[in-house]
């Protein structure tokens, strides 16, 4: 990493809960590819003013993670399709001033699901309905599953969700199996309600993991959830929140710098990142 200097371009993130994941890959690569650009990870108090500040100080790339993803729309200058059609932010880039958001989710979970080859005549059980559940779910339509209900306990995002997409939408999943599992909820989290008990709750049942054919768990830190771990022991195949990460922080990449790496750089990017 080159040493702070004036000319130096700053990317940085803005969540809850910050991890190291982002820093660590992004940076990483600048050292790679010998740019002049550092990224950092902020939890921001007041998220209004922390975005006049990525305008104000000229911050070029801004990634936005749980749960401003909603919040930040408006207080962004232009909504990019991939952002526009889900109504969730996970990327902001900033053009003298002008703020764009994108997001680069739904590309993570579309790309997850074609490169595992994923059935679309599984049934699918979405258990979450923030912003990352948005992007989720829209790919799994985008792909053609078509049996898929969201579970949320908030009724009215809930089932918004689920209407949007022509799902159905349930309160809890009261017994409910399917093929394919999926987590789009901080259940699981590293740190999670600062520390709490859901940092080590597995986010579905024992029944529900043993019925699925596939166990997906969008949560990237750790990169072995405890939803993760279960289904590895039950003999599951498992699509892993880390997986996620490292799309949707390559695309952030190439949409900040104009520079798309390579499958090596990538790699080494994501292996730094994970080692951490």
């Amino acid at each position: 990493m080159p040493i702070l200097n004036k000319d130096m371009t700053l990317c940085i993130s803005l969540s809850a809960r910050p991890s190291n994941n982002g820093t660590r890959f992004h940076n990483h690569l600048y050292g790679q590819l010998d740019l002049n650009w550092i990224y950092k990870a902020f939890a921001p108090t007041n998220l209004e003013q922390a975005i006049a500040g990525v305008r104000g100080l000229g911050i070029r790339g801004c990634a936005i993670s749980m749960p401003y993803k909603e919040d930040v729309i408006a207080l962004v200058d232009e909504m990019d399709p991939s952002a526009k059609a889900i109504d969730s932010v996970n990327t902001i880039v900033n053009t003298d001033g002008h703020l764009k958001a994108y997001n680069t989710d739904y590309t993570a979970i579309e790309q997850l699901l074609a490169s595992n080859e994923v059935p679309t005549s599984y049934s699918v059980v979405v258990q979450g309905s923030g912003g990352m559940a948005k992007a989720t779910v829209a790919a799994l339509r985008d792909a053609g599953f078509a049996n898929v209900t969201v579970v949320s306990r908030n009724e009215a995002s809930g089932r918004a969700l689920a209407d949007q997409y022509g799902f159905q939408w349930r309160a809890a999943l009261d017994g409910r199996t399917a093929d394919l599992i999926i987590n789009v909820t901080p259940i699981g989290m590293a740190g999670s309600m600062a520390g709490g008990p859901d940092a080590e709750t597995v986010s579905f049942p024992a029944e529900a993991i043993e019925a699925a054919s596939l166990v997906f768990d969008v949560v990237a830190l750790p990169a072995e959830t405890p939803l993760i771990r279960a289904a590895r022991a039950a003999g599951k195949p498992v699509i892993t929140g880390a997986e996620v990460a490292t799309i949707q922080a390559l695309e952030q990449f190439v949409l900040y710098t104009g520079v798309r790496p390579t499958a090596e750089q990538v790699r080494a990017a994501e292996e730094f990142m994970r080692a951490q």
